[in-house]
């Protein structure tokens, strides 16, 4: 309710082929969105619920041994689905954090050193609550530069909340929803998002305001060249669903602000939190310059 620019972009990354972080405060609506856009979706759904005692092996699956035929069997643990929810990343431990990684990156998974393709299409959402922080493990930054989106869902507006309240005073409005698009399609708006023309001036400005990220003072590290892959990725989104088969300069500089703030680490060695990393990205922005 009253977070259609939250919606948009969860869906813009869904398309796109990244992956989605949402950070917010509990009861926000962050299971909810992944749940609602997991259940639009014609698609295999696992939910994962990270806890401290988490191992990477209930993630990825085991190879056990048979005794009725005497071999070895591999069983695929949650992460082979075409959604995957993980909730409350950030209360499993970094080594089970890590071995998200290779399937966000690869879109496989190697268990006793056999590589295990994953699902097409491939989506990765996952939730964190940034308030308590005992028995919580901060996101690694290679795993966090993997994530395309981290979004805010934030507090919902006085009539907002009012409208959701009436909504579910007969049920839950979610039990309600329907799939509106199957994997196939979801496959072939991700090929016509690759297929959005971006001009070569366009990609000299996306490269330069990746590479500004890397020469302000005050950070550590800028933005990697994933995240410029991300970017175009994002612009490219943006045009298709504005219903344009171009990248313009407006969709560059929306998707920089999306896309960028949460790659940057401060000199302090702390990753930036996000109202002073998105003033740098809004400083770039104003000083680099646009082609004409």
């Amino acid at each position: 309710m009253g977070k259609e620019q939250v919606v948009t972009l969860a869906v813009l990354a869904l398309i796109s082929g990244g992956h989605l972080l949402l950070e917010d405060v509990p009861g926000v609506g962050k299971t909810l969105l992944a749940r609602a856009l997991a259940k639009s979706l014609r698609a295999q759904f696992k939910r994962i619920q990270f806890t401290a005692d988490l191992l990477p092996s209930d993630i990825s699956g085991v190879t056990v041994f048979s005794p009725e035929d005497r071999q070895f069997a591999f069983r695929p643990g949650p992460i082979f689905a075409n959604i995957v929810l993980g909730d409350e990343i950030n209360r499993a431990t970094p080594r089970t954090q890590s071995s998200l990684l290779e399937a966000m990156e690869e879109q496989s998974v190697t268990v006793d050193g056999v590589v295990h393709s994953l699902e097409t299409p491939f989506f990765v959402m996952a939730t964190q609550n940034p308030v308590e922080l005992e028995g919580t493990y901060a996101l690694p930054f290679a795993q966090m530069d993997r994530f395309m989106l981290r979004l805010s869902i934030g507090y919902l507006e006085r009539a907002a909340e009012m409208l959701m309240l009436r909504a579910q005073q007969s049920g839950d409005p979610i039990e309600r929803l329907s799939p509106v698009m199957t994997c196939a399609t979801l496959v072939e708006l991700q090929a016509a998002v690759r297929s959005v023309a971006i001009d070569d001036a366009l990609l000299g400005y996306l490269v330069d305001l990746v590479r500004a990220t890397r020469s302000v003072d005050s950070l550590e590290y800028g933005a990697s060249p994933r995240g410029s892959l991300d970017l175009q990725r994002c612009s490219q989104a943006m045009a298709l669903v504005a219903g344009r088969d171009y990248v313009l300069p407006d969709d560059i500089k929306q998707s920089a602000r999306q896309v960028l703030p949460h790659r940057l680490i401060s000199r302090k060695g702390t990753r930036s939190v996000t109202l002073s990393a998105k003033a740098v990205i809004d400083q770039i922005l104003d000083s680099v310059p646009v082609p004409v």
